[in-house]
């Protein structure tokens, strides 16, 4: 069992003291794990990594769903030591841009141009923007879905809006045409920004369709975020799946293996409004230092070969189903199924904790959290890799046996009082971050 986390927790104070939030990333936060239960890590290889405590973790959600091959992995890791060591930055075009942008269009026949960047936020921002253009519309109708950008569009439309001005940005909810037929014919739409599909939410069937002939019908560009669902559900994205192809869609995480890239790609007709090649009034689209450098691209054009070569995404999805399946039997013989519930596709499990009356809860959720770490595993779900063997896999199922006796405990006694050390996770995105001492209040 671990159960020491001395030295993270002396790095995570340092952190907080130097960087805001103790974090690049919300979702990285301390506030996301069990109190003085947040590794700092220090490598990873495959799908475990191992914190400066020298504890090691069977890891999930690796690198926030954008590890999909593993950490280390080796033909991605020499594709990149190769590249860089030629250089990385120039100032004119390399001919990696253009091998990089043929791959990417082989496996995405409905976009005619591809734009790469750095991160998924200027992804998606270059779409609105671009979107705008094309409509000489302003309001964007953002599906209910939980992240999108960093930007002002949607980052308004949070509880994080200190610092915003009001945004022309509207919401509709997944899976209901006529709501959404409601907003575009309400008013004047650039652009529908949706993931085609999440982890919980798959398209019931001719939603998708009914979408893209809305979108037509209004004069709407559809856009497409493929972050999470470009090479996990297909290495084509969502759009391969259910054979709905947007305007616009946006790519990152997974595309990189962990390294930074993303790439906005399209319609030639609109993507050319940022280029050289047009009379129309031109668009700032994307102008990047950095989104063409030859390290994101080698490791793009390496994840590219893997996914050609291997089946990365049959490899998740087995992971994924051999656990559901040893955890649902767990749940099952403890009777706790219904409060402990694994739901998604089975290369993006999630998992739903409830308290005794049936409601989600976040201090059932640090309860199973804190134990599944006191068994070596780490990670806010169970998203898994091509990385995570049989081995990992049953060291998890272990893991789930533990956590959920001690969760039943917890159920039969109505609380989670004396079983969870310290304060309850908290949402990521929040507009105030509680006290230090109110969260030792709540932890009491």
């Amino acid at each position: 069992m671990i159960t020491d986390f001395g030295r993270s927790a002396g790095v995570q104070a340092r952190l907080h003291d130097l960087v805001p939030g103790g974090a690049h990333t919300y979702a990285r936060g301390a506030d996301q794990y069990p109190e003085h239960m947040a590794p700092v890590l220090v490598r990873g290889q495959g799908c475990r990594v191992t914190d400066c405590d020298g504890n090691e973790f069977v890891e999930y959600g690796m690198g926030l769903r954008s590890v999909t091959l593993g950490h280390g992995y080796r033909p991605v890791v020499d594709a990149v030591t190769a590249a860089v060591a030629d250089g990385v930055s120039f100032s004119r075009p390399t001919v990696t841009e253009l091998a990089a942008a043929e791959d990417f269009l082989a496996l995405v026949p409905g976009a005619d141009m591809v734009k790469f960047a750095k991160n998924g936020s200027d992804a998606t921002t270059a779409a609105v923007r671009l979107a705008r253009a094309v409509t000489d519309r302003i309001t964007v109708a953002v599906c209910a879905q939980p992240f999108f950008s960093v930007d002002d569009w949607f980052i308004g439309t949070t509880a994080m809006s200190a610092g915003i001005p009001p945004q022309p940005t509207v919401s509709f909810p997944y899976s209901d045409l006529p709501a959404l037929e409601q907003v575009l014919a309400g008013r004047e739409i650039a652009c529908v920004v949706m993931e085609a599909a999440t982890a919980l939410q798959e398209p019931p069937p001719g939603y998708l369709t009914g979408v893209r002939e809305l979108c037509d019908r209004y004069g709407t560009l559809l856009v497409f975020d493929e972050m999470i669902t470009g090479f996990r559900w297909a290495a084509g994205g969502a759009q391969q799946v259910y054979g709905v192809v947007p305007d616009l869609s946006c790519w990152g995480k997974a595309m990189g293996n962990g390294f930074p890239i993303a790439a906005l790609a399209g319609r030639r007709e609109y993507l050319e409004l940022g280029g050289l090649r047009t009379d129309a009034a031109r668009v700032f689209l994307l102008s990047t230092t950095h989104g063409p450098e030859t390290g994101g691209l080698a490791a793009f054009r390496a994840v590219v070969h893997a996914y050609a070569t291997t089946d990365p995404v049959g490899r998740m999805e087995a992971a994924g189903r051999r656990l559901r399946t040893g955890i649902e039997e767990i749940t099952a013989e403890l009777g706790i199924g219904d409060r402990l519930c694994l739901a998604g596709r089975p290369s993006c499990l999630l998992f739903r904790t409830l308290d005794p009356d049936g409601n989600p809860s976040q201090e059932f959720r640090t309860l199973f959290l804190q134990e599944l770490l006191r068994q070596g595993v780490l990670g806010q779900s169970f998203v898994t890799s091509a990385a995570h063997t049989d081995r990992d896999i049953d060291h998890t199922i272990e893991a789930c046996r533990h956590a959920a006796a001690v969760y039943r405990r917890a159920l039969d006694q109505g609380t989670v009082t004396g079983l969870l050390e310290g304060r309850p996770v908290a949402p990521a995105l929040r507009a105030h971050a509680a006290p230090r001492r109110l969260l030792t209040e709540v932890a009491r």
